[in-house]
């Protein structure tokens, strides 16, 4: 078995080896832009030399025809048209011509000609001459060989119907080779500037800022949690500094979630070496309130019991390890519960019931009852009542009247609704936006950043929502609970009744 694993890990490592792009194969931007410049420049370049060579050979033939016209002149305005026959081949010898001929209503007259070939082989009318042919004849002409003759025809000034005039190719295909050549040479050169300056521009425009926007990817995910790689966004305006702005508000976010993940992770790590030596210590305490309860005073009779609650609290929290960002709250156990006595719970345990400095007043309906689990419940409303009294703390002590917590409840239809208000001094405006974060103070001193995390988690847990009242004075965040369905409760009462 082990020879055969090797074997096919051997070959499972050669296969990815395979298609593993070659370092060699990889072009960069850069040269991927200079690869699709080059083609589309050259095109551009051909694009540009096939009507030019075709107006080439026309305006050559156009000053052919011109030539004609004037030799056509001289020849004609001769005394009775007698031209002797050295000043004839002079003349057409000058204008590159065999003969030049006219026609004149039904007359067809030749007024000159000199070693006249003895068969046509094109015939080329530049009065019905157009743009794809002069094109095809222009080719066809560059592709011959051999000393072809042309019979150029064209427009006659005077009344004269056309001239016309025959004169080799060779020497037009000559000159059409020598401006290709020249053109090719100055297209070439426009062609590699133009590439050059394009390539320049594409570069420092979008290549540039790209391989920025790389590295500084490549960076970042080196080191997520530097602040020192999120990218400096530019000042451009398009949509590469649109990506770099939003990049940079990315990154500095995720830097950001990436610390406060750390934080709770070694929260986590604090509260789990903690643990154990805390549970111990509640359960002695524990068993020290179970002796508690055997002394007959009243006044012990009375606090005993809500002791020893709070230590069962306490010991199960240490149990389950319930803190935020370690382990997961357990589901609710819902059931009706009255809201008043935990309103009243919440006080004596927040030490408010001796403390004549901050004033108390509940307005709970009466037999005011909700659809939620007693323990989150407790523990939403204490740390509302907590952070009411870090927020009164600051206020001096002057008038009761001026450092109060309010606790309300009612009913709306099928939705409990319970309010905790102070007349401190708010939550400043910055704090809002993150308020039921981990880690997100309303700015106070003293303060973990966790109460109304963890408040916001238990209300989720029910189905319920927690939030900031604006518009009022101090602070009040406003509970709202719906009670389940009444299916859900019929069942649930038939299983705990069987």
């Amino acid at each position: 078995m082990s020879e055969i694993d090797t074997v096919s890990d051997t070959e499972a490592q050669a296969v990815m080896e395979k298609s593993r792009p070659l370092p060699l194969r990889r072009l960069g931007l850069s040269g991927k832009l200079l690869l699709l410049t080059i083609p589309l420049v050259a095109i551009a370049g051909m694009l540009i030399y096939v009507p030019a060579i075709a107006n080439f050979r026309m305006n050559r033939l156009n000053d052919r025809l011109a030539a004609a016209n004037t030799a056509a002149l001289v020849l004609d305005a001769a005394p009775y048209g007698m031209v002797p026959d050295s000043l004839a081949r002079q003349i057409l010898g000058s204008i590159g011509a065999h003969a030049v001929a006219i026609k004149m209503g039904q007359q067809r007259r030749l007024l000159a000609s000199a070693d006249l070939p003895s068969a046509i082989d094109h015939d080329v009318d530049m009065r019905t001459m157009t743009a794809w042919s002069a094109i095809v004849d222009s080719f066809q002409t560059m592709l011959e060989s051999g000393n072809q003759t042309i019979r150029v025809i064209g427009p006659a000034p005077g009344g004269a119907q056309f001239i016309e005039t025959i004169v080799d190719e060779a020497p037009l295909r000559a000159a059409m080779y020598r401006f290709s050549r020249n053109l090719a040479l100055v297209s070439m050169g426009i062609a590699v500037l133009t590439a050059g300056l394009v390539y320049v521009a594409l570069h420092f425009l979008f290549v540039r800022p790209m391989r920025h926007l790389t590295a500084n990817l490549v960076g970042f995910h080196e080191d997520p949690e530097s602040s020192a790689r999120i990218i400096v966004p530019s000042q451009r305006g398009d949509e590469i500094g649109v990506v770099e702005r939003e990049l940079s508000d990315m990154q500095r976010d995720l830097v950001s979630m990436l610390h406060q993940k750390s934080r709770l992770a070694a929260l986590g790590l604090a509260v789990s070496k903690i643990n154990h030596d805390l549970r111990n210590l509640l359960a002695s305490s524990q068993l020290l309130s179970d002796q508690l309860a055997s002394v007959p005073d009243p006044r012990v009779q009375r606090f005993a019991p809500k002791l020893m609650r709070s230590l069962e609290r306490a010991i199960a929290f240490c149990q389950s390890t319930l803190s935020y960002g370690r382990a997961q709250e357990a589901a609710p156990d819902r059931r009706m519960i009255l809201i008043e006595p935990i309103v009243m719970e919440v006080r004596e345990s927040a030490g408010l019931a001796s403390d004549n400095s901050i004033g108390w007043i509940s307005a709970i309906e009466r037999g005011l009852s909700m659809d939620a689990d007693s323990d989150h419940l407790f523990r939403v409303l204490l740390n509302l009542v907590r952070n009411a009294v870090q927020a009164l703390e600051g206020r001096p002590n002057g008038d009761v009247a001026s450092r109060q917590i309010r606790v309300t409840g009612r009913r709306e239809g099928t939705v409990a609704i319970v309010e905790v208000s102070d007349t401190g001094p708010g939550v400043p405006v910055k704090a809002r936006e993150h308020l039921f974060e981990a880690f997100q103070t309303s700015g106070r001193p003293g303060g973990s950043g966790l109460g109304l995390a963890i408040a916001a988690e238990l209300i989720r847990a029910h189905g319920g929502d927690i939030h900031l009242v604006e518009g009022t004075i101090g602070a009040t965040f406003r509970i709202a609970i719906p009670d389940r369905p009444v299916e859900l409760l019929t069942v649930r009462n038939e299983r705990a009744r069987a």
